[in-house]
């Protein structure tokens, strides 16, 4: 999932440097979203391995 927000904010770069704002600002949320999402799911995953350890 982290490759994919790389990815999209790479077309993000690309496209805002060719002057494509729309579609640069749509890639730019999109890898923002896809980023946070998957810091959401290692700190789950953290604290879900924690607990398991802890019993």
């Amino acid at each position: 999932m982290l490759y994919y927000a790389l990815v999209f904010l790479v077309v993000a770069l690309i496209a805002g440097v060719l002057g494509f704002g729309g579609v640069a600002g749509a890639s730019a949320s999109i890898a923002q979203g896809l980023f946070f999402l998957f810091i959401l799911l290692f700190l789950a995953s953290i604290v879900m391995n924690f607990f398991r350890r802890a019993t």
